[in-house]
């Protein structure tokens, strides 16, 4: 059984970083490509960002240049590092194995607010 837990979100102020982490178990974490979704207050699900299994990335545009996925396959564990936060990033983060938000876990909340 799919099971992601999600860390490190919090309160931070415009232009400030944070990084989440995502705990994988229960399949075998190397073996699948991982995404970050999030979810704005009122919005549905949106996607942010991919790593395949040989570390290719991709990005949504409204985080481009300013987040970075990455993952420790020795550790299971997905990451998401974001840097520059604007207001417009305040939602609930998810690790998911499907851009649709598959498996994803209880998320962590990131609010951008001054």
């Amino acid at each position: 059984e799919v099971q992601l837990v999600e860390s490190g979100g919090g309160l931070v102020q415009p232009g400030g970083s944070l990084r989440l982490s995502c705990a994988a178990s229960g399949f075998i974490f190397r073996d699948y490509l991982m995404y970050w979704v999030r979810q704005a207050p009122g919005k549905g699900l949106e996607w942010v960002s991919y790593i395949t299994t040989l570390n290719d990335r991709r990005y949504a545009d409204s985080v481009k240049g300013r987040f970075t996925i990455s993952r420790d396959n020795a550790k299971n564990t997905l990451y998401l590092q974001m840097n520059d936060l604007k207001t417009e990033d305040t939602a609930v983060y998810y690790c998911a194995t499907g851009s649709d938000g598959t498996g994803r876990g209880q998320g962590t909340q990131v609010t951008v607010s001054s």
